[in-house]
């Protein structure tokens, strides 16, 4: 049986129970009813007790009974119709969060929560198959376009080195490569994005020296920073990390492109690593234009990129990798603004 099935099979078998504005009515009848008895019992008691001349007022004593059993029945009534909200605002978030596998126990008392939360499961279950058929097919399509790129970007490769070129013919072959080597790129990041997303257990875990993989990721884009001449404040502890080298080398290349790419001719990229207790945090700051309001809310999401003028120089998957890659080691990556201009991302990882 389907989830829509059993939302109808749901609805069928709770037509015949009470619902749960019925059921608040007679909570609330039944709660005045006893604190008018028990307000009539009280003023037996101190007319029976208290000394000859002494009278609390009737008026009195309903009062404080109904403010005593009022407390008492409201604190029961709030966690026994609130709870099931707090528990589907919970999953909620984790919906909102892109967790599509968050499901609701529908058993439950109430004709109106049981709908509500086979309602709940019914909308993150298609939401889960609309995401899985989303990926599949993007994975899908890439795969196919990979083996015709190649091709593509190899007779290019041969073509650059023939002797009769002209110029004109040269530049096109050149952007013929050049592009086809984007495509090359994009492919690789959509599959690799798709296999780290059907991931959950950290893999091929090693333990080596973070700083220096760090180190080699600064020399491995020597070309791009010295092009524009920017310099590096590099501040790294000594501490060793076990973990997928492989998949962090792209975290570190992914954070270090970025900040030389949007940061200005002649600035300063500032890069630091510390240990503190049991975590690693390392940060990333650059002098460019920071994030707007709009990025900094949607800048780990697939294919998003916040600055259109840098549309030429990225695919919007390099964060998402990112993103992916440290939540499937157990860590955490922010983005934010500095005060004096530019951004500062973070990375915090759990160490032994």
């Amino acid at each position: 049986m389907n989830t829509r099935e059993r939302f109808e099979k749901v609805r069928q078998e709770q037509r015949n129970r009470f619902s749960l504005r019925t059921r608040l009515t007679l909570f609330v009848t039944l709660e005045m009813l006893v604190c008018v008895l028990i307000g009539y019992g009280l003023d037996r008691l101190f007319n029976n007790v208290l000394p000859f001349g002494w009278e609390v007022p009737l008026e009195l004593e309903l009062v404080g009974s109904c403010l005593l059993i009022g407390a008492l029945v409201t604190g029961l009534l709030s966690k026994l119709f609130f709870q099931p909200v707090k528990k589907l605002r919970g999953a909620m978030d984790k919906v909102a969060e892109g967790d599509f596998s968050v499901r609701l126990e529908e058993k439950s008392t109430s004709k109106e929560i049981m709908e509500i939360y086979t309602g709940f499961n019914l909308m993150a279950h298609e939401l889960s198959s609309t995401e899985i058929l989303q990926t599949d097919f993007v994975s899908n399509v890439s795969h196919e376009f990979k083996t015709p790129i190649n091709a593509i970007e190899g007779y290019s490769t041969l073509l650059q080195d023939a002797d009769n070129l002209d110029d004109n013919q040269q530049e096109y072959i050149d952007k013929i490569l050049f592009n086809t080597q984007r495509l090359s790129s994009l492919v690789g990041s959509i599959l690799l994005l798709s296999k780290l997303e059907n991931q959950q257990i950290p893999t091929n875990q090693t333990e080596y020296r973070l700083d220096e993989q760090i180190r080699k990721s600064i020399v491995a884009l020597e070309p791009a920073w010295e092009k524009k001449d920017i310099e590096f404040d590099v501040e790294l502890d000594r501490v060793s990390y076990l973990g997928n080298e492989a998949m962090m080398q792209h975290v570190w290349d992914n954070l270090i492109s970025n900040a030389i790419k949007f940061s200005p001719n002649g600035s300063t990229v500032r890069i630091h690593l510390t240990k503190k207790l049991k975590k690693l945090i390392f940060s990333i700051e650059d002098q460019g234009p920071g994030l707007t309001e709009e990025a900094q809310n949607h800048i780990f999401d697939k294919f998003y990129q916040g600055d259109s003028s840098h549309k030429q120089e990225g695919n919007g998957l390099g964060l998402a990798l990112v993103k992916r890659i440290l939540t499937i080691e157990k860590g955490q990556i922010t983005a934010e603004n500095r005060p004096e201009g530019g951004c500062r991302f973070t990375v915090t990882l759990r160490t032994n």
